[in-house]
């Protein structure tokens, strides 16, 4: 699998934990930044990955900033994204089952190494259900998109 990752400087540590685990597992990585803990813009990073994600380049995305709000907020204006902010293992699980997320979000300074691992583990191992989630998914996407790709 292909990820896209990206944090600001407040998800920077839990970001590089996150990326060493995932090349562990076999997983392609690519970290689009920020590249140090000094102070840095979240929408830099977000747009990178959700550009990224939209386009087909990676299969998913992960972003980390202080919160996971302003990366949330970032991500979601890209036509195709479905990013969830996930605090705990059920939201990891549902965002994907129920809303086939394709960026996870993590609060860095709200989110230990060990429980940001939990959840990543289970978001890229949990299937979408489709069925009426599908259908859900397509009254989303005929929405007015902000941006394109």
């Amino acid at each position: 699998m292909k990820i896209a990752i990206g944090s600001d400087h407040a998800g920077f540590d839990l970001k590089e934990e996150i990326k060493i685990y995932l090349t562990e597992k076999s997983a392609e990585v690519i970290d689009v930044g920020t590249y140090s803990p000094e102070p840095a813009d979240y929408p830099d990073y977000g747009s990178a990955v959700a550009r990224m994600t939209a386009s087909g380049k990676v299969d998913r995305g992960i972003l980390i900033c202080g919160s996971g709000i302003g990366m949330s907020i970032v991500a979601n204006r890209f036509t195709g994204v479905r990013a969830a902010l996930c605090t705990d293992p059920e939201t990891a699980e549902l965002s994907r089952r129920h809303n086939d997320a394709n960026i996870l979000v993590l609060a860095g300074r709200r989110t230990s190494i060990d429980r940001a691992l939990q959840i990543a583990d289970i978001w890229l191992e949990t299937g979408f259900e489709g069925g009426r989630h599908q259908k859900r998914l397509n009254k989303i996407e005929s929405l007015a998109p902000v941006f394109h790709t």
